[in-house]
């Protein structure tokens, strides 16, 4: 189902021409910062909103959930002990970022009484994407185990965006899990293996077929699928590509295009309690 199908438009697909492209313009498909010309300035924002309200918001920080520097979590609970808990995944291509640098998106959600969990994970080139991708698993196990003493008890909403979508394709079928929803993300590894991008991530053929969502059997929990009208062609199509298979399958999801978001301003639809991917959120539990 696509929520709005006159926002449905296939870009032309650079990757069609793969291996007639140069370096740099197969570099420029997926690079992001430079597609959005003030994403330096949106991102500036976004960390300081970030860092003013991770000091103030009601929090449980820095809690580890594995033995690596970045398997930390941070809690946000609700007032009630079984509201449902959007478990946010950041992105930055799994070698950049960090948790501390989106709590700017508690606030969404919190203003419709839920919780929020953000997980800290390692980055590449310190670990493979294999390790990468079997960290989230350990945050979920670490939720399911020590989440009720924190206050946090209720239904678990997995989302993230960019890298974080990928994780969240990934992370599906953990039991902890009641739905997904995956925002601007990249569901074929393949064409990142000939860009920049790989000298960090130094992707395997074993890597590609097992870790690319779209290569994979389809999990049969329900997935909403977001992305911005002017993000990429190669994002867009994937989440596209990406709907279409489960849909095939008939596994229970939508697919969201927000008109007019890029990379960087979608997640002001996560990040506004009225925003379009708050309420696709609150939607998953019905």
């Amino acid at each position: 189902m696509v929520e709005d199908s006159r926002l449905l438009n296939r870009p032309l697909d650079p990757r069609t021409r793969w291996s007639a492209l140069s370096k740099a313009e197969r570099d420029a498909a997926y690079d992001n910062n430079a597609a959005v010309k003030n994403s330096a300035a949106l991102i500036a924002e976004r960390n300081e909103a970030s860092s003013r309200l991770r000091g103030t918001l009601k929090s449980h920080l820095d809690l580890p959930y594995g033995e690596r520097a970045n398997n930390k979590i941070d809690l946000y609970p609700a007032a009630k002990p079984d509201a449902p808990c959007l478990v946010f995944l950041h992105g930055g291509y799994w070698q950049r970022n960090s948790r501390e640098l989106f709590a700017m998106l508690v606030e969404g959600v919190a203003a419709h009484g839920w919780s929020v969990a953000i997980p800290g994970y390692s980055l590449a080139p310190e670990v493979s994407l294999t390790d990468i991708v079997a960290e989230i698993p350990r945050a979920l196990d670490w939720l399911a185990a020590h989440g009720a003493s924190y206050g946090i008890a209720g239904p678990v909403v997995l989302s993230g965006w960019s890298a974080g979508a990928h994780l969240v394709a990934m992370a599906l079928d953990h039991p902890r899990v009641h739905a997904g929803l995956a925002i601007s993300g990249v569901y074929d590894l393949a064409p990142i293996r000939d860009t920049g991008l790989n000298n960090a991530l130094k992707l395997t053929d074993e890597e590609i077929a097992k870790l690319s969502p779209l290569r994979l059997p389809v999990t049969q929990k329900r997935l909403d699928i977001a992305y911005g009208s002017n993000e990429l062609p190669a994002l867009v199509l994937d989440s596209i590509n990406f709907h279409d298979k489960r849909a095939a399958a008939l596994a229970p999801g939508k697919l969201i295009p927000v008109e007019g978001a890029d990379h960087f301003t979608i997640l002001e639809a996560l990040r506004r309690p009225d925003g379009r991917l708050v309420d696709a959120a609150r939607r998953l539990l019905d």
